[in-house]
C-alpha cells in the first residue's frame, strides 16, 4: 500500500512537472521522475508554477490539500507567488455518509450524551479535508452543530507525513544549493499545525478563549461550546445563523453598512492580537458571517477554530510599537526597533535599513485599500528579509497571514477604506488602555504580595553589597596598579549606588501601590516623594 501511494504521489509531481521547481544537481533524478507521465496534464504549458502545485496537491487528495493550505501561510518558505496560488484551494471536500460520521460519535459520545440529540440532519452542512459539520436540535431545543473527524484519518496523516518527510530528506539532498527551500522546514510545519488539528477538544478549547474575550461585545460574536458534547473526534458548539461574507449580493440586500464591517474586522484584528495576545488565524471567508440583526451596526460572527495563535513574550509590544512607528511614517524608528528587538543581526547598518524600509513603505502611505498590494509588499518585504538576514518567526508570519486574509475582506467590501488612518487610532488607544500608566499600575498592584514576600531577604542582600571592602594597597605598589585598584573601589561604590536607587524605586512604587489600593497608608504619598527624591540625588552618585 505505500508503495503504490509513493508511487501515486511520484505519478502526480510528474504530471504536474513539479520537478521544474527543483533543478537538481549532478543526475537529474526528476528527468527519470517525469517518464511516469511523459505529457503531463492538459494545459500544463500555460500554468504558472502556482497553478501547477496547487493542482498537483488538489489531485493528491485532502492530506496534500491542507498541506497547501498550510504554505499558503509561509512565504518565506516558498516563493510568494505560489504562496498566493495555494490561497485558492478549495475548502470543499467530498463528505464521508452519516453512517461513517455516526461511529465515530458513538465511539466517543456515551450513550447518555447521545440520547440528548432531538435529531441530526445526516447530510452534512460542510465537509473539509479534516472533519465535516452536520446541523442537530438537542432535546432542550438548541440548535446545534458536530463537527466529526473523519474515521481514520489520523492514520492516514501519519502514512502521508511519513512519505512527505522521506521525499522532502531526498529532494534537499537533491536541490540546487541557491534555492533558498527547506523540503523539510516546509514538512515539519505542516506536520505540527496539522496534529493540533486533530483533536477537536483543543479547538473547543480556542473558542472558549475566543469567547470570554470578547464576552457582550457587540463587534464579534463566538458560538457557545457544548462540553459535555467535546471529545478529541467531536465537538458540539451552538449553530450560528447569518450571511456569510462571500455572498455580497445577500449582504447588500440586507442592507449591512459594509464601511462599518470593514473598520470592525480591522479593529478585532487589533483587539485579539494587542488586547488579548490571542487571534483566530484562519479568517479565510468560508469561517466568517455576518449577523442580520443590526444592519447599520453589524457584528461578525466566527467559525473555525482550529488554528488560533499568540506572539511569544515581548514580540507583542515589539510588534506593536513598530506599527506605530510605520503609522507615522517614522522609518527610522522603525528600523531602529528591528534592530532592537533582535529580527535583523544587531550590526546591521540602521542607515541602509531605514533606506530599504522607505522604499518599501512610502508609495503605499495615504491610499485607500483599493490601490494597495498586501502580496507585493508581502513580496518586497521578504525580499529585504534575506539582504539583511531578516530572522523570521513563525508567529509573524501567522499574524501577517491574518491580516492578509483582513486586507481581502476588507477590499472586497469597501476598498475606499483607508486602512493607515482607521488602524492608528485604534492601536494607540489599545496600547494606551493595556500598557500604559495605568495598566502597569494594576500589574503593579497584581505583583505586589510576592514582591512583599520577596522583600524580606533584601536587606540582608544589600547589607551584603554594602559590606564589600577594597582593602588599601601598600605604597610601594606600582602606579598601574594603583590606578586599577582605584578604578576597582569607583565600580563598587558605584554598585552600590545603583543597588539603592533600585530599592528606591521598588519602594516609591509599592508605597505608591498601597496608597492607591487602600487607605490605611495614609502617609504614603509624602513617603514616596521622598524616596523619588533619595533615589533620584542615589541614581546620580550612580552615574558621576
Amino acid at each position: 500500500m505505500k508503495l503504490f501511494r509513493l508511487l501515486k504521489i511520484a505519478h502526480t509531481l510528474a504530471a504536474y512537472r513539479i520537478s521544474g521547481l527543483m533543478p537538481a544537481r549532478g543526475i537529474n533524478f526528476f528527468a527519470v521522475i517525469n517518464l511516469l507521465s511523459p505529457f503531463g496534464v492538459k494545459g500544463l504549458k500555460h500554468m504558472s508554477q502556482g497553478q501547477r502545485v496547487r493542482g498537483a496537491l488538489e489531485s493528491l487528495g485532502p492530506i496534500f490539500i491542507k498541506l497547501g493550505q498550510t504554505l499558503s501561510t509561509r512565504p518565506d518558505l516558498i516563493p510568494v507567488e505560489i504562496a498566493q496560488a495555494l490561497e485558492k484551494l478549495q475548502d470543499d471536500v467530498e463528505p464521508i455518509s452519516w453512517d461513517e460520521a455516526k461511529a465515530v460519535v458513538q465511539e466517543q459520545l456515551p450513550a447518555e450524551i447521545r440520547d440528548q440529540f432531538a435529531s441530526v440532519d445526516e447530510t452534512a452542512l460542510a465537509s473539509a479535508s479534516i472533519a465535516q459539520v452536520h446541523a442537530a436540535q438537542l432535546k432542550n431545543g438548541d440548535e446545534v452543530v458536530i463537527k466529526v473527524l473523519r474515521p481514520g484519518i489520523g492514520k492516514r496523516i501519519k502514512r502521508d507525513v511519513t512519505l512527505m518527510q522521506a521525499l522532502a530528506s531526498f529532494a534537499k539532498n537533491n536541490l540546487n544549493p541557491g534555492v533558498q527551500v527547506d523540503p523539510t522546514e516546509i514538512v515539519a510545519e505542516f506536520e505540527k499545525t496539522i496534529y493540533d488539528e486533530l483533536d477537536l477538544q483543543r479547538e473547543a478549547a480556542n473558542a472558549s478563549v475566543l469567547k470570554k474575550n470578547f464576552k457582550d461585545s457587540k463587534d464579534l460574536y463566538i458560538p457557545n461550546i457544548y462540553w459535555d458534547f467535546c471529545k478529541e473526534k467531536v465537538m458540539v458548539q451552538e449553530r450560528i445563523f447569518g450571511i456569510s461574507i462571500k455572498d455580497f449580493a445577500g449582504l447588500k440586500a440586507a442592507g449591512i453598512n459594509f464601511e462599518k464591517l470593514a473598520e470592525k474586522g480591522i479593529k478585532i484584528f487589533y483587539t485579539q492580537v494587542f488586547r488579548d495576545n490571542f487571534f483566530h488565524a484562519d479568517m479565510h471567508p468560508g469561517n466568517i458571517f455576518i449577523s442580520k440583526e443590526n444592519p447599520e451596526d453589524p457584528q461578525i460572527l466566527l467559525l473555525d477554530f482550529g488554528i488560533c495563535g499568540s506572539l511569544p513574550k515581548g514580540h507583542r509590544v515589539d510588534l506593536a510599537n513598530n506599527f506605530m512607528a510605520f503609522f507615522k511614517e517614522d522609518y527610522r524608528r522603525v528600523a531602529e526597533l528591528h534592530i532592537e528587538s533582535g529580527w535583523v543581526p544587531a550590526d546591521t547598518n540602521l542607515e541602509d535599513l531605514e533606506s530599504a524600509t522607505r522604499t518599501i513603505c512610502e508609495p503605499y502611505m495615504s491610499r485607500p485599500i483599493e490601490e494597495i498590494s498586501f502580496g507585493e509588499v508581502m513580496l518586497k518585504t521578504f525580499q529585504m528579509a534575506k539582504r539583511f538576514k531578516l530572522i523570521v518567526q513563525p508567529e509573524l508570519i501567522l499574524l501577517q497571514k491574518t491580516l492578509l486574509n483582513i486586507e481581502g475582506l476588507g477590499r472586497q467590501l469597501y476598498p475606499q477604506l483607508d486602512i493607515w488612518q482607521l488602524s492608528e487610532p485604534i492601536l494607540r488607544d489599545i496600547m494606551k488602555t493595556h500598557y500604559g500608566p495605568e495598566h502597569s499600575l494594576e500589574k503593579l498592584k497584581e505583583n505586589l504580595p510576592k514582591w512583599i514576600e520577596q522583600a524580606a531577604e533584601t536587606p540582608m542582600l544589600v547589607h551584603q553589597l554594602l559590606s564589600l571592602q577594597v582593602k588599601p594597597l601598600p605604597r610601594h605598589i606600582k602606579i598601574e596598579q594603583q590606578l586599577e585598584h582605584q578604578a576597582q573601589m569607583q565600580e563598587t561604590k558605584k554598585n552600590r549606588y545603583t543597588l539603592l536607587t533600585v530599592g528606591g524605586l521598588i519602594t516609591t512604587a509599592l508605597l505608591y501601590s498601597l496608597d492607591q489600593s487602600s487607605t490605611w497608608v495614609a502617609w504614603s504619598p509624602n513617603s514616596a516623594i521622598i524616596t523619588a527624591g533619595l533615589t533620584a540625588w542615589m541614581f546620580w552618585k550612580s552615574i558621576k
